[in-house]
């Protein structure tokens, strides 16, 4: 806009109205006041020709002028735009080559900034659709790749709010044919450098360029060989160049407008190359140098070998040590320090020149140290200075002194051997006051050790007393008035002299009382009994040595009491008097304290019968120490006895002297109970009673008392008294046949003593008694029971006792009885308790009664009870403490018989108790829950702390008793704490000085042995390093050779000879001074153009300060370019730009870091101008010379790649171990100018491949082939095994157990050295504590030693099992196991029980069990065995030690019992009459199974008939088939095995007949003949629920016989089938039937056929007349041999009578009449007809011979051998027709297999009604089958 004017009004609405002139009115904008352009009172302003410059915030304020009212502002935006204008316009015509770039330039400004449009030929350019247009930043239009199609009018429009502007170009694109304008020419280069075959084109399209060799294109726009590459300016580029590629290359270049090409020869020279370069040498004075030089070159170039030391040529025609060999190997002999220096092998060729240079160093002994000398150290004692001038040291850097000393006299021995080789002087101290010494020296070098310097004059150190007291030194009380001191002398380095003798001295312990000596002047008496003491005091003893110079230190006191005494004077004031006339009571005062010479354990109260001194009756009474008079009784004593009695006080070692005896006699009582009371000569009116005295008297007998009355009259009463000296009395006027009871009693003056009692009948002597009966048990306990019981018969007279017998814990029919409780002189009880079982036990009761003739039978037995559990009565046996640990203890102790639980053994435990020996604290406790466990091990405890434990064994009720205390010290342990105070301090820019303080006392656990500092980079993954420092007496390290201007941590640890302790804390941080940085890394050229790079870098990595700027240097990389650019960058920089570079060109960009120390080492970085770069090749084959081969580094080496017009950055490095197929990365950042690389920390003896990748600006190349497989050295152990136990073998041997990782032994494992502190691990002694170490060495050397582990010796588990191990089976279910101890030699102490552990056998991992004895014990009953099973049994011995080995398994079988059920009934093949029963074998057989007894009956009556049928079955058959069963009845089958005795049965219930979805019946057979075969037809009938899958025939005999199957397995499809007649019995008429078979099983018979006979030919031997005429031929025979005996017979020369003769001869002969009489009735019997009726069963029945008319001649099918028969289980049908062998299995046989066929075909005899049907006995139906059907697929009973 060109005029805006702005104008503000302003109204003021006020109160009272003022003039205007009272308002003052300003502007402002953007808050600076305006004064021009104000008109109407400053009312309006006005802005002529606004610009751009006038916007902004304007904004007026009012003001009443002299008044306090507040102003008032009013504002606005003032916004000025602008419209476009070009600040750049094209050309109007613009010509352009194809495939160039264009930029048609336009830029506009205004306000807003104009946005910028293109048209081409007025459509709108879209950059998306067409990515070759590209508008730029300003507005600029950038066509690439220009075509044909890009010419036309381009418009260029500029838009904002404020206007429009336009302009246009017209844009011509042109097309040229290709020109060669510097083509190649012909080149020679050498291998393995690059070549360019320059390549000049012009042309529009840019013309293609493809290089040719020969026929084959190496390069192009579309293809790249490796090596060749094309650059931009159409130029081929070999990089490196091989032989391979001499040969004439073509550059053809072409577009669309034509071709153009040229050519050159290209000659390629191998490159001279020094492949064996000299090594760095090293070699000892006089000896021979040898450097190689060998070269590779062209066969037709010739080099030339020049040799320089120190940059001079060295003539080997002049000097005649020097020799050069045609292959360029120099040698020098006679090598002296002239020829040390730098030699260069120089080698020159017009195939390139190469050197390479190596030192040569020459090595000769150190000459001796001069001018030593040594003097006596004038600020320490017993320290000598010795100095020395340092000496020439052979051209090898001195490693270190060795310093010898001579003592006395003595061989010299080496006293320091590794000085420090820069020092001159060394105070040697802790020398030994009172000898000479004299030193020498010599220096040491990697050649060798030098000569010794001339030695020193001897100097000698003054006497000195004793430094150190005695050692050991051990005082104990030998007696009340004595104690012995031993020792054993200083150590003989701190004598300090010659001893002269000991002094001892010694004082009460806390008394203000003087020292008393004892002098030795002998030193090899070490120790002194100290006599003349007083008794149980407590002394203080100290020990010193003594010289010529003086008194020595005293030990450490020592304590010790002289032993108590006795007391000297017995207690006084003693009186005695009796109580009663068991108790006495005695009253005394104490002794003296001062007399009683120990501690006063109590008193003694004696009470002795005169003459009888050795029968004391003793009480002990605990002192009293309140009261002045002491009380005590003495109870137990006999009654109306005369007593001697005195007291006594007794202290540890013994009674004091007694009081003086008084005498007294206890109180008289009634007497005892009169003996044998018994009864003589019984009448019907009297009887003699007689009897014994009291045994216990219990005072003067006055006489007897006797009375009898009629029993439960005691009206009858008669009583009598007799003297005392009456023992019998006739008792009269009795009435006959009556019961009596008669009691007696004895007298004495206190009355009438115990009754003794009985009852008799007159006329009747008394007998034994019989059993109680109906016993009752109620008020069941822990310790007792009430027992109900009814009596039994008395025996015509009183019961004089009740015994109880028990069963205990094991109860059985076998299991013995032991009297457990008596009750006498209670005849009439009905109860009684039975105290003193144990709780949680088993009981059975049973009782006898005892009257004066003998005792009972036992009463039946009680029901089993168990009593209830209590508290557990007695602690653990033999509680053992060892140490186990720095922070554990080893607990053992000897667990709880079994019947001392008390409770449920699964709730028995122990618990352990324990706490700080004299803490007053809370003790812990744990809690142990297995009842068998005896052993614990106490965590977490304090180190090198006393502890007292007791253990108390608790159940489900509670705790029992604790046990006695016992004490026990854990281990020596690893400082708990780090030292303190710890500071560091840097000195440079890589040490750091640490100091620090001691550990604190209570936390050293230990002697401290040295100190490790422990340091790290802060943040750093790196592992820590460690600096050892051995020793306590520094405490500062200087740490060299860190990092510079590194931030480190720093922890201080102590350690001790069990190891490291804790660091110390907090972390220490201090960080190193500042230093030159290291040069940049990480430096990479992401973007390289033909004429500018863009460079970016990584800081260094070690900086070694602060950065404060980075320098840039870069220069063409050519031997004439000297112009270097430098620029020097802020330190945030990372990247730089560098332009107007030279196209594909070379140059070289150098970048070093500053700090304020000064510029850093500079990183250099090569790269090649032009866009034509690739990923680099890979290198070639890495190798490994195995000289460079060590144990855990190999020198990789390679051959670099092309680098793709790319230089290569660095190279990655990747291993893998040989047995592994995983690559992993071990460098990635090997710098790109090595071909050779280091490759470290590998493990020893291990096989390793390599391979190399390299890295340039564009990425990475494909890794080489991988090298060879190289295995490293090996290596000693760098390791210690790992002791993972440390057990006693024996009472005087170990045995260790450990562990090595394999990779840790890094080489065939040798030896593994056992090293003990003392001994070795074999005839240790016993009760010694050993530290046991153990290393790893191979071929290389040893590893270091393991952690030490302690074990006590002198108690060992055992090493040998029981011998003798026998077993006897007692029962079904026990087996007695009995055995014998071993050796005592392998026992390893005393045998605290044993472990039986048995199984059955094959089966051990499922039942094997464990019974532990905890008494030696010789043998064990097993009981609640399986019956009839073999078990293995092996036994183990224990001691304290632990278990140990078990004896060999020893085999045993349990006796035989009854079996359990059978597993399982099935039932299958059931048909409407008939089912196929199968049964399992009983799961627990416990015996030899004798075979099995099957009862079966209908569920209901069937014809109001319930026939129970019972089979029993020898043998083991599994299946039996049951027939002539009634259809749709269900039927119960119950079977059961038998061993020796039947066991329990099993049971199932069956339904005959189809099941639902059965088939139906299918039709009416009938039956064609054709020869012996007969063929069965049918019609197929309902198939039921599922298709039929088979037919099944039955058969039976016409005459009433039974169904059974003939032929199965029919298939589905046919509906007839044919057989052979053979199976058939002939002669006999059959009727058939066809019954379906589908999934549902057998289905409906059919209706059965018509009858037809079997019937066949029989042979004449078969014939009735010809058996006849063969019976008749026999029995003449016979009568003609019974008529010739006859005549015999009455020959005189037999003497016994004719009839005897004949009965004789008769009794064969009738065997003989009777079987031809047999067959004749057989063969000439009906055939036999089925019968219904009862199964009787009999010999008849069962013999086979019978029925041997039903089976055919050549039948063989059965046997009468029972243990034949067939154990088949598979099948579940009786048989299967064999279609080879019909013959010989017929069906008719089968019904042999059926109890039920023989009663249905047998003949009834005549003159015997039929039995009813289902009638019959048990005898009946009781058959044992022995039959066996020889086919292989079951067996028929």
């Amino acid at each position: 806009m060109d005029n805006f004017c702005l104008s503000v009004s302003l109204s003021l609405s006020l109160f009272h109205y003022r003039p205007l002139i009272k308002l003052s009115i300003t502007w402002r904008k953007n808050r600076v006041l305006v004064t021009s352009g104000l008109s109407d009172f400053n009312r309006r302003l006005t802005i002529i020709g606004p610009v751009v410059s006038d916007s902004g915030f304007y904004e007026c304020e009012v003001v009443l002028r002299s008044s306090s009212v507040p102003s008032v502002n009013a504002g606005a935006y003032l916004h000025v735009q602008e419209p476009p204008q070009f600040v750049k316009e094209p050309e109007k015509h613009i010509t352009a080559e194809m495939e160039k770039i264009v930029d048609i330039p336009c830029q506009a400004r205004g306000v807003p900034q104009p946005d910028i449009v293109w048209y081409k030929d007025a459509v709108p350019i879209s950059p998306v659709k067409t990515p070759r247009y590209r508008v730029l930043v300003g507005g600029s239009l950038q066509v690439n790749g220009l075509l044909p199609d890009d010419t036309g009018m381009f418009q260029c429009f500029a838009r904002n709010l404020a206007g429009e502007v336009q302009t246009n170009t017209y844009l011509a694109v042109t097309s040229i044919a290709p020109n060669i304008t510097a083509g190649p020419s012909d080149s020679t280069v050498i291998d393995g450098m690059s070549i360019i075959l320059h390549c000049e084109t012009s042309g529009a399209p840019r013309p293609a360029i493809t290089w040719q060799k020969g026929e084959h294109v190496l390069a192009s726009g579309s293809v790249q060989l490796p090596r060749f590459t094309l650059l931009e300016s159409g130029s081929l580029l070999i990089s490196p160049s091989h032989i391979s590629d001499a040969g004439t290359y073509t550059c053809m270049a072409s577009n669309s407008r034509g071709i153009d090409e040229a050519a050159a020869d290209l000659v390629v020279w191998a490159r001279t190359r020094i492949n064996t370069p000299p090594q760095d040498q090293s070699v000892i004075k006089g000896t021979k140098a040898t450097m190689t030089c060998g070269v590779t070159h062209d066969s037709s170039v010739t080099v030339r070998y020049v040799w320089e030391k120190e940059g001079s040529v060295i003539n080997t025609q002049s000097i005649p040590r020097i020799r050069l060999d045609p292959d360029g190997t120099l040698h020098i002999s006679q090598t002296w320090s002239g020829d040390i220096g730098t030699y260069t092998c120089r080698v020159m060729s017009v195939g390139g020149n190469d050197s390479r240079s190596a030192h040569l160093r020459v090595r000769q002994l150190p000459y001796s140290p001069e001018n030593p000398a040594a003097l006596l150290s004038s600020s320490e004692k017993r320290a000598i200075n010795l100095t020395w001038a340092k000496p020439f040291d052979g051209n090898s850097p001195l490693l270190r002194y060795i310093l010898e000393v001579s003592e006395n006299n003595a061989p010299w021995a080496i006293l320091l051997a590794n000085i420090e080789p820069e020092s001159t002087a060394v105070t040697v101290s802790g020398l030994i006051p009172a000898r000479s010494y004299q030193f020498r020296l010599c220096a040491v070098n990697d050649v060798g050790k030098g000569q010794f310097s001339k030695e020193t004059d001897r100097v000698s150190l003054p006497e000195e007393p004793p430094s150190a007291p005695p050692q050991n030194v051990i005082a104990s009380g030998r007696t009340n008035q004595s104690i012995m001191i031993q020792w054993q002398p200083p150590p003989e380095s701190h004598q300090n002299g010659v001893l002269r003798g000991y002094s001892v001295r010694y004082r009460l312990t806390g008394l203000p009382v003087d020292y008393q000596s004892k002098n030795i002047s002998k030193p090899d008496v070490t120790n002194i009994l100290l006599e003349d003491l007083i008794i149980w005091t407590n002394y203080e003893i100290e020990v010193a040595a003594y010289n010529k110079a003086g008194l020595g230190t005293f030990s450490h006191k020592v304590t010790e009491w002289t032993l108590q005494g006795v007391p000297t004077i017995a207690p006084s004031k003693v009186q005695v008097e009796a109580v009663n006339s068991t108790t006495i009571r005695i009253t005394w005062a104490a002794p003296n304290p001062q007399f009683i010479n120990g501690i006063n354990q109590g008193y003694k109260l004696l009470a002795w019968e005169p003459g009888q001194e050795e029968e004391v009756t003793m009480v002990t009474v605990r002192p009293n120490f309140q009261d002045s008079v002491h009380v005590g009784y003495v109870t137990g004593l006999k009654k109306f006895t005369e007593y001697y009695s005195s007291v006594l006080c007794f202290t540890t070692p013994g009674d004091g002297p007694r009081s003086p005896a008084n005498g007294l006699r206890t109180h008289e009582d009634t007497p005892g109970a009169v003996g044998d009371l018994s009864f003589t000569e019984i009448l019907d009116t009297s009887l003699k009673v007689s009897w014994r005295e009291p045994e216990e008297k219990n005072g003067v007998l006055t006489g007897y008392r006797i009375s009898w009355e009629e029993f439960n009259r005691t009206n009858t009463r008669v009583t009598h008294y007799l003297p005392n000296v009456t023992l019998e009395y006739r008792v009269t006027g009795l009435t006959a046949l009556t019961t009596y009871t008669i009691e007696v009693a004895g007298m004495t003056s206190k009355g009438q003593g115990k009754l003794s009692s009985s009852t008799i009948s007159s006329g009747v002597p008394p007998e034994l008694p019989g059993p109680p009966t109906n016993m009752a048990i109620s008020n069941i306990g822990p310790r007792s029971i009430n027992l109900q019981f009814k009596p039994g018969y008395d025996g015509k007279t009183s019961i004089s006792r009740w015994q109880v017998e028990a069963q205990v814990s094991v109860i059985g029919d076998n299991e013995d009885w032991v009297i457990v409780h008596q009750l006498p002189n209670e005849p009439d009880a009905r109860s009684l308790e039975v105290p003193g079982l144990n709780p949680y036990t088993f009981y059975r009761f049973r009782m006898r009664q005892v009257n004066i003739v003998g005792t009972s039978p036992p009463s039946q037995p009680s029901r089993k009870i168990q009593t209830l559990q209590a508290r557990p009565d007695m602690f653990p046996a033999n509680v053992t403490l060892r140490t186990a640990s720095e922070t554990s203890l080893w607990l053992r102790w000897v667990p709880l018989p079994e019947w001392e639980y008390n409770g449920d053994p699964e709730v028995v435990g122990y618990r352990v108790q324990y706490s700080r020996t004299g803490s007053q604290g809370r003790a812990l406790t744990h809690v142990i829950a297995d009842r068998l466990e005896r052993e614990f091990t106490i965590e977490d405890l304090e180190e090198w702390t006393e502890y007292e434990v007791r253990v108390q064994a608790l159940n489900g009720i509670g705790a029992g008793p604790w046990s006695q205390p016992v004490r026990g010290r854990t281990r020596e342990s690893v400082p708990s704490c780090g030292p303190t105070n710890v500071s560091a301090f840097a000195t440079t820019s890589s040490s750091i000085l640490v100091r620090w303080f001691e550990v604190p006392e209570p936390d050293r656990n230990g002697l401290i042995l040295g100190y490790k500092v422990l340091y790290r980079e802060k943040d750093s993954d790196l592992s820590l390093q460690l600096w050892t420092v051995e020793g306590n007496a520094s405490h500062s390290v200087q740490l060299t050779g860190l990092g510079k201007y590194v931030l480190y941590e720093i922890q201080v640890l102590a350690f001790t000879r069990i190891g490291d302790g804790m660091p110390s804390s907090p972390l220490i941080l201090e960080r190193t001074l500042d230093d030159v940085p290291g040069p940049p890394v990480g430096i990479l050229f992401p973007e390289v153009r033909t004429t500018s790079v863009r460079l970016i870098w990584q800081s260094p990595s070690q900086p070694n300060g602060i950065i404060l700027a980075y320098q840039i240097t870069y220069r063409l990389n050519s031997t004439n370019s000297n112009m270097a650019t430098v620029d020097v960058l802020n330190p945030s920089a990372r990247q730089y730009m560098v332009t107007g570079l030279k196209q594909e060109s070379v140059y070289v960009f150098r970048i070093t870091a500053q700090t304020r120390k000064g510029w850093g080492e500079a990183a250099e970085a090569l790269v090649v101008t032009t866009e034509k770069r690739a990923r680099p090749q890979p290198t070639g084959r890495p190798m490994v010379p195995q000289e460079n081969v060590q144990a855990r580094s190999v020198l990789l080496t390679w051959e670099p790649g092309s680098d793709g017009l790319s230089p290569v950055r660095y190279y990655t490095i990747q291993l893998r171990e040989l047995s592994e197929s995983n690559w992993t990365v071990h460098s990635a950042s090997v710098n790109h100018k090595s071909s050779f690389y280091i490759v470290g920390r590998l493990k020893p003896f291990i096989s390793y491949q390599f391979r190399v990748k390299a890295t340039n600006d564009i990425g990475d190349s494909e890794y080489s082939e991988e090298s060879e497989a190289i295995t490293t050295l090996q290596d000693a152990p760098d390791e210690a095994p790992t002791i993972l136990s440390v057990t006693p073998h024996t009472t005087t041997s170990v045995l260790i157990r450990w562990q090595v990782r394999r990779d840790v032994v890094i080489g065939p494992v040798v030896c593994l050295p056992i090293r003990s502190k003392t001994q070795s691990s074999v005839n240790l002694s016993k009760h010694k504590r050993y530290e046991i170490r153990m290393s790893v060495y191979n071929a290389v050397g040893e590893g270091p030693t393991s952690t030490p582990q302690e074990v006590f010796v002198g108690e060992a588990v055992p090493t040998a099992p029981p011998q003798n191990v026998a077993i006897q089976s007692a029962t079904a279910t026990q087996l007695d196991v009995t055995w014998e101890p071993p050796p005592l030699d392998t026992q390893n102490g005393d045998i605290q029980g044993y472990k039986v552990y048995f199984w059955e056998i094959q089966r051990k991992n499922e039942t094997e069990r464990l019974r532990t004895l905890f008494l030696p014990e010789g043998g064990v009953k097993l009981k609640n065995l399986t019956g009839y099973t073999t078990y293995m049994i092996s036994v183990a011995l224990f001691n304290a030690a632990g278990d140990g080995p078990r004896s060999p398994p020893t085999r045993g079988r349990t006796q035989q019992a009854a079996p359990s059920a059978p597993s399982f009934i099935h039932f299958s093949e059931l048909t409407t009459t008939s089912v196929n029963v199968s049964w399992g074998e009983p799961t627990y057989p416990n015996g030899i199974l004798e075979g099995y007894r099957l009862v079966y009956e209908p569920c209901t009556p069937v014809d109001g008939v319930s026939k129970i049928v019972t089979v029993d079955v020898k043998g083991a058959p599994f299946w039996m088939k049951i027939k002539d069963l009634a259809d749709g009845v269900t039927y119960n089958f119950r079977i059961r095995a038998k061993t020796f005795t039947y066991g329990p049965e099993v049971e199932a219930n069956i339904t005959m007949g189809p099941g639902e979805g059965a088939p139906g019946p299918p039709g009416e057979p009938f039956i064609s003949r054709y020869g012996s075969a007969l063929t069965i037809h049918w019609a197929n009938g309902d198939p039921g629920r599922s298709p039929i899958t088979r037919y099944v025939i039955e058969a039976r005999p016409s005459d009433e016989g039974l169904w059974d199957i003939l032929i199965k397995d029919i298939p589905k499809e046919v509906t007839s089938y044919a057989f052979n007649m053979d199976i058939l019995k002939q002669g006999v008429s059959y009727d058939f039937r066809v019954i379906g078979v589908n999934d549902y099983g057998y289905g409906s018979p059919s209706p059965p056929s018509a009858s037809i006979s079997a019937k066949k030919v029989a042979p004449f031997y078969e014939e009735w007349w010809f058996l006849v005429v063969v019976a008749l031929v026999g029995l003449i025979f016979i009568l003609l041999l019974v008529f010739i005996l006859i005549i015999r017979g009455q020959s005189k020369k037999y003497s016994m009578s004719w009839k005897e003769q004949v009965f004789l001869m008769f009794c064969p002969l009738s065997v003989y009449i009777y079987i031809y009489i047999s067959i004749l009735s057989c063969l000439l019997r009906s055939p036999p007809r089925p019968s219904p009726g009862s199964l009787n069963y009999s010999d008849e029945d069962l013999s086979t011979t019978k029925y041997n008319d039903l089976i055919p001649a050549e039948s063989s099918s059965l046997t009468e051998k029972p243990s034949e028969i067939s154990d088949s289980k598979g099948s579940d049908s009786e048989y299967e027709v064999d279609q080879n062998r019909q013959k010989t299995h017929s069906f008719v046989s089968h019904y042999i297999s059926d109890p039920t066929y023989y009663n249905s075909w047998r003949r009834q005899q005549k003159g015997i009604s039929r039995a009813q049907a289902y009638n019959y006995t048990e005898s009946d139906v009781m058959a044992s089958i022995h039959t066996r059907i020889t086919s292989t697929n079951g067996t028929g009973i």
